[in-house]
């Protein structure tokens, strides 16, 4: 093994403590408790009646109506009343991979994050029940984006919109693919025929996405453009459902689909890059683990081993681990040169555009869980001349996860909820409108305006939203509705974050000089 420098150990362990209170560690076990609760604050149609949070309601029950099928059911984003499939499959497939990788730590809540999942494949298999079609919106943006109401009164119209084989969506239908086989894995075991159905559908919905490719921007650009417009191409979005059906299935076909589009398909773009647009870094990592996929039952309280399954080795894995070497090189202190990956003065990962804490959480994710293939194989991560254990790259996750839990500079928990100091006037419809118990009078498009700007705190608490959280250079934080970049949830922020809070929940403190 080579040498680890002490310039770059002194860095990672510098970013790992920098800003850390002298009080005890954080409770990631209530982290990710309210973590879960957040989606359920997300849910559209009719709610079970084991919901917990209470003060909301049911809503769009007759979604899908108009064009003659049943699309009740699955998540809103964000703040808003819309239902976008390209974001929601991504984070099906995060939550997902969390509980794959992590579940073993979930310890009572993974009930809880099997019931999440599940919120959201229901319906998106009721979005692919017709084959060669994938519907992947629910909801006039523009027009729903012009009012301020809940969920529960909206009047917008709740336009259908879809993907076939004369208007290609190979990216929102890779995704959606990749969502439904990564769940399967999930369910194998405790729900045998729950789980054979997600991945029958996958496998049909990724021969879709293959054979008729295109960007569903491009053939449904006026409704997902700019809120969910593809800027990436769908040429990832193939490979990473590819990935996800080799994980799931164990066919080789799949396997050989990656080997021979790899080029093709550019497996090697853009590397720094993983979010609900942008799979690189995702695939790169997923395929790296290559070797032995851990099958665990997951759909029991506190899950155990079941067995060890080879996956089969290949030379075709060698590019992918050094893509996703030079990947985990980008983000580590002291070593990333890429000016789109910076740090914070107070250590926060940092990159251009709003809502930074998707990139936080989904890049702070893959650090996770490739030192933990790293471990598994006794391994590191070489930059150049410098080179980083495992036990490093998860100290650089921790300290994100601890920024985002209150370790910053304003001493701020940027999840709802958690902490006594977190954001009050999120940028979430339905939680700064007053229920319907509450206010029993339907309140109309423009009513909710007056709620809108008013510097009162919400008057519903999304328990475990996090928001979209600093946008600069200086930590700032300004706890404004109207500024949504910064004080907006989405269920992409939270979903690879169960993964990292269930980890540190069952491991809260590290080594760095160990691996």
């Amino acid at each position: 093994m080579a040498s680890r420098p002490a310039s770059l150990l002194l860095l990672i362990t510098l970013l790992a403590t920098s800003f850390r209170p002298a009080a005890a560690g954080h409770d990631y076990s209530d982290a990710l408790r309210k973590s879960i609760l957040f989606f359920e604050g997300q849910r559209s149609g009719k709610l079970p009646p084991d919901q917990r949070l209470s003060w909301r309601r049911d809503s769009a029950l007759h979604d899908g109506a108009a064009a003659g099928v049943d699309l009740t059911g699955g998540y809103y984003d964000a703040g808003d009343n819309v239902k976008f499939g390209f974001p929601m499959a991504f984070t099906a497939t995060l939550m997902a991979w969390s509980i794959i990788d992590f579940g073993k730590n979930m310890g009572p809540q993974l009930t809880e994050a099997v019931k999440a999942v599940k919120w959201a494949t229901d319906y998106l298999l009721k979005a692919t029940a017709v084959p060669n079609v994938v519907y992947v919106q629910v909801g006039d943006a523009f027009r729903d984006h012009s009012c301020w109401e809940r969920p529960e009164d909206m009047d917008t119209p709740r336009t259908v919109y879809k993907v076939d084989r004369a208007h290609p969506g190979s990216d929102v239908a890779g995704e959606t693919a990749a969502a439904l086989a990564a769940a399967s894995i999930v369910f194998r075991d405790c729900d045998p025929a729950y789980s054979r159905r997600l991945l029958d559908r996958a496998v049909s919905v990724f021969e879709f996405a293959d054979r008729y490719r295109g960007a569903y921007s491009s053939s449904l650009h006026d409704a997902v453009c700019p809120f969910y417009c593809d800027f990436d191409g769908y040429e990832d979005e193939l490979l990473w459902g590819a990935a996800w059906l080799h994980k799931a299935s164990r066919k080789r076909e799949y396997r050989e689909y990656i080997k021979r589009n790899e080029v093709v398909l550019r497996a090697g773009d853009t590397i720094d890059e993983f979010g609900w647009d942008n799979k690189h870094a995702g695939i790169n990592v997923l395929v790296s683990k290559g070797g032995v996929l851990i099958v665990v039952i997951f759909c029991a309280a506190f899950p155990f081993l079941l067995q060890q399954v080879l996956m089969g080795k290949d030379d075709y894995l060698q590019s992918f681990k050094l893509n996703a070497d030079s990947f985990i090189c980008s983000l580590l202190p002291g070593v990333s040169v890429h000016p789109q990956i910076q740090y914070s003065p107070g250590g926060l990962l940092f990159k251009a555009g709003g809502s930074n804490m998707q990139h936080v959480t989904s890049l702070s994710f893959l650090l996770l869980a490739y030192s933990n293939y790293l471990s598994h194989a006794n391994g590191h991560v070489t930059c150049g001349s410098k080179s980083a254990t495992p036990a490093q790259l998860k100290g650089v996750a921790k300290r994100q996860v601890d920024y985002i839990l209150g370790d910053n500079p304003l001493g701020m928990s940027y999840m709802v909820g958690y902490g006594g100091k977190y954001p009050r006037r999120i940028h979430h419809r339905a939680s700064s409108l007053p229920s319907v118990q509450a206010h029993p009078a339907k309140i109309g498009c423009k009513d909710g305006t007056k709620y809108y700007l008013s510097p009162a705190p919400n008057p519903n608490v999304l328990v475990g939203a996090v928001v979209g959280g600093p946008t600069n250079f200086s930590d700032a934080f300004p706890d404004s509705r109207p500024v949504f970049q910064q004080s907006e949830p989405t269920t992409y922020i939270n979903a690879p974050l169960l993964g990292l809070l269930a980890h540190f929940s069952a491991h809260p403190i590290i080594t760095l000089s160990g691996s």
